[in-house]
């Protein structure tokens, strides 16, 4: 086990709760992060995975990376409960997931879709990401377990927004620049299921 890091985990749970959520601007998010190799134990990744899923859903999020609460290791998790209007759950395909946790998760990806996406790092704004399809990912577990699963739609939206955190990335990096909107104007302006409007209104062109 690395002492300093299982030391460092150990402070930030100590409090108890919801951790922290680093935003952007912070080094940590920018810096990548070092693939999992058993560096907490056990015990203390299990501690560790429960605060990342308190965390999530107290946000609230359908995802959290490992550097979002200032830890540099290659650990996500997901979930979605999709309670979504029925018109944007079929334009999106955005359908239930459990939670899961993705370790040392990569992918390969084929098609693309564009939607309005937003980060729990990057508190108040969304923009539209141009993003794969489809997604074929293989990870590990908690446990140590291999993975290695097909997402769609919205879900496949959700691994790769999480892997790219691990991978020193924004969603911001693949935004397109002229469509980034306040949650506000967003709700006012461009709430539709799709972001042809958004396109149309504020001049950008979608793939």
């Amino acid at each position: 086990m690395d002492t300093l890091l299982t030391d460092r985990i150990e402070q930030l749970l100590a409090p108890g709760g919801p951790l922290p959520i680093v935003t952007a601007g912070d080094p940590v998010l920018r810096a990548g992060t070092a693939p999992y190799e058993g560096q907490l134990g056990p015990a203390l990744l299990a501690r560790f995975v429960a605060a990342l899923r308190e965390t999530m859903r107290a946000a609230p999020g359908v995802g959290l990376a490992a550097p979002q609460v200032g830890v540099g290791l290659r650990i996500a998790v997901i979930e979605d409960p999709a309670t979504v209007p029925d018109e944007i759950r079929a334009a999106r395909a955005r359908v239930p997931q459990p939670f899961r946790v993705l370790v040392n998760p990569s992918y390969t990806g084929s098609g693309h879709a564009s939607f309005y996406e937003g980060c729990l790092s990057v508190p108040g704004y969304q923009a539209v990401v141009t993003r794969h399809a489809e997604v074929r990912l293989r990870a590990e577990d908690e446990t140590g377990r291999p993975v290695d699963e097909v997402f769609s739609g919205w879900p496949a939206r959700i691994v790769q927004h999480e892997t790219d955190h691990l991978d020193g990335l924004l969603y911001l990096d693949r935004a397109e620049p002229r469509s980034l909107t306040s949650n506000e104007s967003h709700t006012k302006h461009w709430a539709q299921p799709t972001p042809e409007e958004a396109a149309k209104g504020l001049g950008f062109e979608l793939p």
